[in-house]
């Protein structure tokens, strides 16, 4: 299959119908949805299908605390769900939910298949059983230590702490969520799909690169403990389907929520006569099948769930792609304890855009966890979205519009340098569709700083003052513009709501990666209205207090460190060494330098951290009477790399640099011997 034919079907784990999103689902569905996108935008015939997981013991737990049937619970999860995702710009094809006929009648239809295959095991087992209830607790009405870890506080299927997989009864010290009471063993009748018939197929399918190589290597530890059957049953009452065959017996929440998958695309079919379900889920299929998940559940994915479609003659995964946990300022987010801040919360106070942006800052191919550190968030986006990109046109646009009668001149003024930013896309795309997104963003920033580094080149705002270079101003500012739409068009599938309004600010019809092959030339733009505004702490601080008041409380942003005072301090005011060794001096070699207009002192430096030029900070410093911007370029200097950003009027200052001398015009920059390199530390 070509890649102008292929065809691709992607999906994302199911999140739990018993309450809101919170900012760890959106991690998955942003990283899934920037592929997806990525994906249409070269061309690939590309579905994207998910839905609420609606079955299960919390689901009915959570429907009686609030004294509503429960699938009248499920229907407002499911309304609220969408709602966040359609918010968070999540562009899926269909949103479905597992408590559906589609599903009903895959799941039966998967379970008759696999017991004439005799992959059905029945037999008796010891089970919880609540005496003051009166009723067989199935997995989640049980809490306990993790058998595996020790953990405590876990339920009776699976363990937070360490990702192991277990029965009820293994659970130590259990409990009975419904009455506080230690349950009894009781004897119920259970039926298990027999994995171990599968050992041999899943030990090849694991080892022919449809995950990832830290992935296929933890679960060699199953095939070295061995498989055990899987206990697919619970004992009514159970919130779920109940088993072909049986009476009061319900298919366990694990066997028909991935099964979800197949039933949201058929219910897409069904909704789109011109698509084929044989095609996508036959076992020969030639179409590809993705899934994106968290790795708390790669067992499920990666084990039970091949061998399922194995047994039942269904396609198997092309790949599955896991990821890490969500952290909020290095604590852990957990939604049974309430330490999260729901989607809600955060779009009452943040564009989607802006957490889109920082989770693909921050995302790698690997299952290592993603920070949400929100000050490092407010200094992000201040210093990327606003200060590098968005600065762009912002500082243009309104010479084009007042100058040039707000249309972009007819000559590109350095065809070299647009095309070398349009020589981009390949890298770039390859980078977001092996899910390098950090690698694409810090690329794509690289390319930010050298559209600003031309423009203050040129300084089109001075050439305008001569006549002579009115015509030249003109192109340098068109340019400019097209430097601007190019790197829009890379991050479209990142900031899908910034890019529309850039569109309509183009006057485009889209942002296309084909159109990018040549300029725009003699062409009438909108009038700019801010595209994005600087965000601060305070607005960050009343999110959490926001989510405080829905929630219990999450962590708050960390305390800026204390900063080195600017004052002169006094010979006799010490500090200890142990407060010295906290300042982290580092090289940084100087990649831009821009005289800021409005201040006597001040110039705007761009410094990078490493010998690539990827790790970059922005300091506001004062040295305009010592230094010219031109003769700062390229030098190495010393920073204190770990001040906390400063908001001031000019922009987010990142560090501070050190410099000797009475000040004025007689002050120097530290400056290495040769042979340092940018990001060595200062000793």
């Amino acid at each position: 299959m070509t890649a102008s034919t292929r065809k691709l079907l992607v999906t994302t784990a199911l999140p739990y119908a018993n309450g809101a999103l919170h900012l760890g689902h959106l991690l998955e569905h942003i990283q899934s949805d920037i592929w997806v996108r990525t994906q249409k935008l070269l061309g690939r015939d590309c579905i994207f299908v998910c839905g609420d997981d609606a079955h299960g013991t919390p689901v009915m737990l959570k429907a009686q605390s609030l004294n509503i049937n429960v699938e009248t619970f499920i229907k407002q999860c499911y309304e609220e769900h969408v709602n966040d995702l359609q918010d968070f710009n999540i562009q899926y094809d269909n949103f479905y939910t597992t408590h559906s006929t589609e599903n009903k009648e895959l799941a039966s239809d998967i379970y008759v298949k696999l017991e004439k295959n005799g992959d059905i095991a029945k037999r008796t087992i010891q089970q919880a059983f609540d005496e003051v209830k009166q009723m067989f607790l199935p997995d989640r009405f049980i809490k306990g230590s993790c058998p595996k870890c020790n953990a405590p506080e876990q339920y009776g299927d699976s363990c937070e702490a360490c990702g192991a997989s277990y029965s009820p009864t293994d659970l130590k010290d259990a409990v009975s969520v419904l009455s506080n009471t230690s349950p009894i063993q009781k004897e119920s009748e259970h039926y298990f799909f027999c994995l171990e018939h599968y050992q041999e197929f899943l030990q090849q399918w694991i080892s022919a690169g449809h995950l990832q190589v830290e992935v296929a290597r933890k679960l060699q530890e199953w095939f070295v403990a061995g498989f055990e059957q899987w206990d697919i049953s619970r004992d009514g009452p159970y919130f779920g389907f109940e088993i072909p065959g049986t009476v009061n017996k319900y298919f366990y929440v694990w066997l028909d929520a991935p099964i979800g998958y197949i039933a949201s695309f058929k219910n897409h079919c069904n909704k789109n006569p011109q698509l084929h379900f044989d095609e996508y889920w036959q076992a020969e299929s030639s179409t590809e099948l993705y899934h994106f998940i968290g790795k708390d559940i790669i067992y499920f994915h990666a084990l039970f769930w091949p061998a399922i479609l194995k047994g039942a003659n269904y396609r198997l995964p092309t790949k599955i792609f896991a990821h890490g946990f969500l952290t909020v300022n290095g604590q852990k987010m957990s939604k049974s304890r309430g330490t999260f801040i729901s989607a809600r919360t955060y779009l009452n106070h943040f564009s989607a855009d802006l957490l889109r942006y920082y989770f693909a800052a921050k995302l790698n191919p690997t299952i290592e966890d993603i920070d949400l550190n929100l000050e490092d968030f407010v200094a992000r986006i201040n210093s990327d979205l606003v200060g590098k990109l968005i600065n762009i046109a912002s500082r243009l646009a309104g010479f084009i519009t007042k100058q040039f009668n707000s249309t972009l001149s007819a000559n590109c003024h350095n065809l070299h340098l647009y095309q070398d930013f349009v020589q981009q896309k390949d890298g770039l795309a390859e980078l977001l569709i092996n899910r390098e997104y950090s690698r694409a963003i810090r690329e794509i920033m690289l390319l930010a700083d050298k559209a600003n580094a031309y423009i203050d080149s040129h300084k089109p705002w001075n050439m305008m003052k001569e006549p002579t270079a009115h015509s030249e101003a003109h192109e340098v500012c068109s340019l400019g513009i097209n430097l601007f739409r190019v790197l829009m068009t890379y991050l479209q599938p990142i900031l899908p709501t910034l890019s529309k309004e850039v569109i309509t600010f183009l006057n485009v019809a889209d942002l296309s990666w084909e159109a990018i092959a040549s300029p725009l030339k003699n062409h009438a733009i909108r009038l700019f209205k801010p595209l994005l505004q600087r965000i601060d702490l305070t607005q960050v601080n009343a999110m959490i207090d926001n989510a405080k008041e829905n929630s219990q409380p999450i962590p708050t942003a960390a305390p800026a460190p204390t900063a080195i005072t600017q004052a002169k301090p006094q010979l006799t005011e010490f500090i200890s060494i142990e407060d010295f060794m906290k300042v982290d001096l580092r090289l940084a070699k100087i990649i831009n330098a821009v005289a800021v207009p409005e201040a006597d002192k001040l110039i705007q430096l761009t410094l990078s951290l490493n010998p690539e030029g990827t790790d970059t900070r922005q300091v506001f410093a004062g040295i305009k009477e010592a230094y010219t911007p031109e003769e700062l370029i390229g030098k190495l200097t010393v920073i204190v790399a770990n001040l906390a950003p400063r908001k001031m009027r000019f922009g987010l200052s990142e560090g501070m640099v050190l410099a000797a001398g009475p000040g004025g015009k007689e002050l120097w920059l530290l400056e290495p011997d040769t042979g340092a390199m940018p990001g060595m530390k200062v000793k």
